[in-house]
């Protein structure tokens, strides 16, 4: 999602208003419709011109697609209130209608089957305005403390239709993306991937254009305008070189050169835990923006205004979260999860949270030890509301709730105490990352892959946190020198595995189910008992 510990409040009131009303806006927006299914992305070139002075963008885009059955009409998105001046193939103009902000191509060239085609789209308009970026996005219109425009989008979940056109959903990736942006000679644009050149145009403008070499989401796509320095390093990791890009506001060079040291140490334990960085080809960058943040594929946006935790404050409540800054470490762990590995329908947006809000947790470890990461992954869970299911409606562009991160998170370290090895889970990660690389996937292949690389079929543990808004019971009586212990859960045969200490040697495995159960104690005091608190689960003693 944003990358940022909340939803859109106006999807949260949706989502927990009871039953949910879907229009066919959300449907078009959400559903692979058969005006979208025939063809496939593989490259788009688009050209933007943004205009400060009335808030305007103009361009077209080109879109090179291979036919994968043939078909005579074709869905482009593009939201209200911009608008599709022309559509132009084999230079003949089509003519196209608008169903909300869909629209339907009415192509007439032959469309034979696997051949690879190209159309192009005139657009132009006042984006939407961003009410509450990253929640609730659009295009950011500001200004910096030396009043000059800074401009940039944030458009995830409300889709990249908001400012340009394209096949907005996730499961359509291009192989590769040209970003031509023209801004007032005065600014620079930042995009996404590599800068390839600048052109100084006649009338007082200037164009960017940046090449991305990598598969790349639509909502990744970004725009960033304003007065940008470059402060540039490199580091050698798992893949050889990787170029680095701090563009900062040219007064905030000397805060942002000590700041964002965090680089570093960061990609050396993410790629530990998750393997190469996926995106050597397009380098690494970090761009100071007029808004929180967000996980731009390699060009994160940046905006916690070089203070450590989430605005300064700590979301764990343990102090661990104030030792560095949320968003540089979050935003960059979506690289690997949400950029390299993307959910093909915003319902499975846990794919993106969950595992890079453990990453939080994970680079704590990395720099103050697995005590501080147990503290801190307990501690999130005071954010955790169990109000709705994080798996949402598929099919009609819907996310489920905010409990993606925390929630996510902490169903994550539970199946990491289940595996009792961290070699393992760590393989297990940069498993995930090398065998989905740079792949649109869905909830089901992720949970096949973990079942299979744990060795323990978790179905019902993925459906009772993320389908279910209520966490497990694990009740639990004492009989003589046994422990009688059985689940109550929303699940049927509930049978995830929870360390107990059974002795006074520490923690053990016991596997419960919805039966009784029971285990042989031989603590000195029963009063000794307890549960793992690595685990989120209730607990309750009964006679």
């Amino acid at each position: 999602m944003r990358g940022i510990p909340m939803l859109c409040m106006a999807l949260m009131a949706t989502l927990t208003a009871g039953a949910q009303q879907f229009s066919r806006a959300d449907t078009l927006r959400g559903t692979i419709t058969p005006q979208r299914a025939w063809w496939d992305v593989t490259s788009y070139d688009l050209h933007v011109q943004v205009n400060p002075d009335d808030s305007t963008f103009s361009g077209f885009n080109t879109i090179t697609y291979k036919v994968l059955k043939t078909d005579s009409l074709m869905q482009i998105d593009l939201q209200v209130p911009m608008v599709i001046d022309s559509v132009v193939q084999d230079k003949k103009s089509l003519a196209f209608t608008r169903d909300s902000n869909a629209w339907f191509i009415k192509l007439v060239a032959p469309q034979g089957k696997d051949k690879t085609k190209k159309i192009t789209v005139f657009y132009s308009g006042k984006p939407r305005k961003a009410l509450n970026a990253p929640w609730d996005g659009g295009v950011v219109w500001s200004k910096d403390e030396k009043g000059r425009p800074w401009i940039a989008t944030a458009c995830q979940g409300l889709g990249a239709s908001i400012w340009w056109p394209n096949k907005d959903t996730q499961s359509d990736e291009p192989e590769n993306m040209t970003i031509h942006v023209t801004v007032p000679s005065e600014l620079v644009d930042v995009s996404n991937g590599r800068l390839k050149k600048t052109i100084d145009n006649p009338d007082g403008t200037k164009t960017f254009v940046w090449y991305v070499s990598n598969p790349i989401n639509n909502y990744d796509v970004a725009v960033n305008v304003g007065n940008y320095i470059e402060m540039k390093d490199t580091w050698s990791g798992e893949g050889g070189k990787l170029d680095l890009g701090f563009w900062v506001l040219d007064y905030n060079e000397d805060k942002a050169r000590e700041h964002f040291k965090v680089v570093k140490p960061m990609l050396k334990c993410f790629e530990y835990w998750f393997g190469k960085y996926p995106f050597y080809k397009d380098s690494y960058k970090l761009i100071e923006a007029p808004f929180l943040g967000m996980e731009h594929q390699s060009g994160v946006a940046y905006g916690n205004n070089y203070r450590m935790g989430y605005k300064g404050t700590d979301l764990s409540g343990t102090g661990w979260g104030l030792k560095w800054d949320f968003l540089i470490i979050h935003e960059s762990g979506h690289e690997w999860f949400g950029n390299n590995i993307t959910s093909k329908d915003l319902a499975d947006m846990w794919i993106h949270e969950s595992f890079t809000n453990y990453s939080e947790t994970l680079f704590t470890e990395c720099q103050y030890g697995r005590k501080a990461a147990d503290e801190y992954v307990q501690g999130i869970r005071k954010n955790i509301k169990n109000d709705v299911p994080i798996i949402a409606p598929y099919g009609v562009n819907a996310e489920g709730s905010g409990d993606m991160y925390y929630k996510g998170a902490n169903m994550l370290h539970n199946i990491r105490q289940i595996m009792e090895n961290d070699e393992a889970f760590r393989q297990l990660l940069r498993g995930m990352n090398k065998t989905f690389y740079h792949q649109t996937v869905t909830t089901q292949e992720i949970e096949q892959y973990m079942s299979q690389v744990v060795g323990m079929n978790l179905s019902k543990v993925f459906d009772q946190y993320l389908r279910h808004t209520t966490i497990p019971t694990l009740e639990y009586r004492f009989s003589g020198q046994q422990l009688q212990y059985r689940w109550v859960s929303d699940v049927k045969d509930f049978n995830m595995p929870v360390k107990v200490k059974l002795s006074d040697n520490g923690f053990k495995l016991i596997y419960p189910g919805t039966l009784w159960r029971s285990s042989n104690i031989t603590l000195s005091d029963v009063k000794n008992f307890e549960v793992d608190k690595n685990f989120y689960i209730n607990t309750k003693q009964v006679k």
